[in-house]
């Protein structure tokens, strides 16, 4: 097996010639240096505000760990494992398009802007900074995702999403209480504040999370909701205004937003969140803007509401429209990730050859692989052939873990275990030499094991880069205009 340190610039020949052969990518090179590896990667002022951020993070750790330790239960265990799943990226995706579909445009509109830019920002912060999550151990991580602590910690993106999304809810609920009768409002009150409770206590209950990742995504959340709650008739006036001057906008601003976002010292899916949802945000605005006034959408309601109304429709077309807008999403992933897939590499590496191109540090270039295997995962969105693994995911039972789980949670490990060694050093006054040695041969033989036992991050191509942001456009344009078209002609 050939060594390469954890820099995809350094591992691109290796993957170039086994593009499905992931696993021949090792860290242990990279993690002999553990004290430099963020140093040498990173600016000299983002690796200063790391390492202003760094001790905080540690000095939770064991108060954290005393916590969980005085806290658990099986039920609680189970419990929140289980409502995690419920600010997770796929459960919002899946999600969102209802709102369209059922008559709520108002409250699926604020959910889209609120979701994406929590997703943008906190995914943004999160590979600036690459701060840790809680070490482990002495925290055990409790979570039914294989991949929840492939991210960074800094901030809660779980977080930053329950708090925008559940004021967000309770803010229309309030514009609409003449709608609502005082029990239903209040119950809607009280399941707000639980999921929001749920998802916050849950991420430090689980040793996902501490104290300043979920504070500071909880103040992100609520900044971001006071913004789209200050500004969003001005953004809807701008969308629906007749002319190109929108889509000339909003179209550079989101392509901006894609290429500024920070290069992660370690392999993490951030970006990739980050672009599903800055191609929803793009493909619902764009659907606003081409269908506002038109027959299939209510000019007289909210910008972007489909005509609804369940006393005619009743339950049998109710259901039928949300079967076939789930459908029509499935069928255009599937078919445009295929095609793009087989399309944009020849187009990629002409690009390339004039200059043009501009890879990330995680991403091989087009010139370094001959095709894109056909069954990549998704991050954000599974397709049809992952369901089934997606409902035993989420019904399966919730695994315990102990140890790294990713290269940043291996490089604390070694962090801490170089303080422990400088500390013992410091305070042992007979025996030093000798006991000094001890430690290192076994804190080396440990380190040797957790590298192995850490996944390997699969290849990633270039094309998926572009591939996902015309995909998930895709997906907010179907959702908005795409089905109030159908639904219109069918019936619905």
């Amino acid at each position: 097996m050939t060594r390469i340190p954890v820099q995809v610039s350094k591992t691109k020949a290796a993957l170039a010639d086994n593009v499905e052969g992931y696993e021949t990518v090792n860290f242990k090179d990279a993690g002999n240096r553990s004290r430099d590896h963020y140093k040498s990667s990173m600016a000299k002022s983002r690796f200063r505000a790391r390492q202003l951020l760094l001790p905080l993070i540690r000095w939770e750790t064991p108060r954290l760990a005393w916590i969980q330790q005085h806290t658990r239960s099986k039920f609680l265990d189970d419990y929140f494992a289980l409502t995690a799943n419920l600010g997770t990226h796929t459960f919002f995706v899946i999600m969102l398009p209802m709102p369209f579909w059922l008559g709520y445009a108002h409250l699926g509109r604020g959910l889209v802007y609120v979701l994406a830019a929590g997703v943008l920002i906190s995914g943004m912060m999160k590979d600036f900074f690459c701060l840790p999550r809680p070490l482990s151990p002495p925290l055990h991580r409790i979570t039914m995702s294989g991949s929840a602590a492939l991210e960074y910690g800094f901030p809660s993106t779980h977080t930053t999403n329950a708090v925008s999304a559940a004021l967000m809810i309770l803010y229309i609920a309030r514009d609409n209480v003449d709608f609502m009768s005082p029990f239903s409002l209040l119950l809607l009150r009280i399941l707000m504040w639980v999921y929001m409770g749920s998802i916050v206590l849950g991420r430090i209950y689980c040793g996902m999370h501490g104290f300043l990742d979920v504070i500071a995504g909880a103040v992100l959340g609520a900044l971001i909701f006071y913004l789209r709650w200050t500004f969003a008739d001005a953004i809807d006036q701008f969308i629906t205004r007749p002319g190109p001057l929108a889509p000339c906008v909003i179209a550079p601003i989101v392509m901006i937003l894609v290429r500024i976002h920070p290069e992660p010292v370690d392999p993490c899916p951030c970006f990739e969140d980050g672009v599903a949802f800055a191609g929803v945000v793009l493909g619902v605005d764009m659907a606003l803007w081409h269908g506002w006034g038109t027959p299939f959408m209510t000019a007289a309601a909210y910008p972007g509401n489909i005509p609804y109304s369940y006393a005619e429709s009743g339950i049998v077309k109710s259901v039928a429209r949300v079967a076939f807008g789930i459908v029509a999403i499935f069928v255009w992933r599937a078919v445009m990730k295929k095609t793009l897939h087989a399309v944009l590499p020849p187009l990629f590496r002409l690009i390339e050859k004039i200059g043009l191109s501009m890879p990330r540090e995680f991403f091989l270039k087009a010139s370094e692989y001959h095709k894109v295997p056909s069954s990549i995962p998704d991050s954000t969105l599974v397709g049809a052939r992952e369901i089934p693994s997606l409902i035993h995911n989420i019904t399966r039972t919730r695994s315990d873990s102990v140890g790294p789980q990713s290269p940043a949670d291996m490089y604390e490990t070694i962090a801490y275990r170089e303080e422990r060694q400088r500390r013992k050093s410091l305070e042992i006054q007979t025996d030093t030499a000798h006991t000094a040695e001890t430690n290192d041969g076994m804190d080396e033989l440990d380190e040797d094991e957790l590298f192995l036992q850490i996944p390997k991050p699969r290849v990633q191509y270039d094309v998926e880069v572009i591939t996902k942001l015309v995909v998930y456009a895709g997906i907010g344009w179907i959702a908005v205009e795409g089905c109030s078209w159908a639904f219109y002609h069918l019936g619905f």
